[in-house]
């Protein structure tokens, strides 16, 4: 008799253990999701890659800084 409550309690703890681990792992998967990928730019002027929010844009090109557009507006205007 003892024999079979030690089976049953042990089953019981097998059990339990599973049961938590479960809920362990199916939380994990309530992890929000990674933000989305930015667009990537270049700059007409100098070449470097930057994020097409951080960028300045005029007639369809992109700048990285405001001395960059000054400078690509002139050249352009110059010929």
């Amino acid at each position: 008799m003892t024999k079979i409550i030690l089976v049953v309690l042990g089953l019981l703890l097998v059990y339990w253990i599973l049961k938590s681990y479960r809920r362990r792992v199916d939380r994990g998967g309530d992890k929000a999701p990674p933000a989305t990928a930015e667009n990537m730019v270049q700059c007409e002027r100098c070449g470097v890659h930057l994020p097409r929010s951080e960028s300045i844009t005029t007639q369809g090109r992109f700048y990285c800084s405001p001395e960059h557009q000054r400078a690509g507006d002139a050249e352009r205007r110059a010929g």
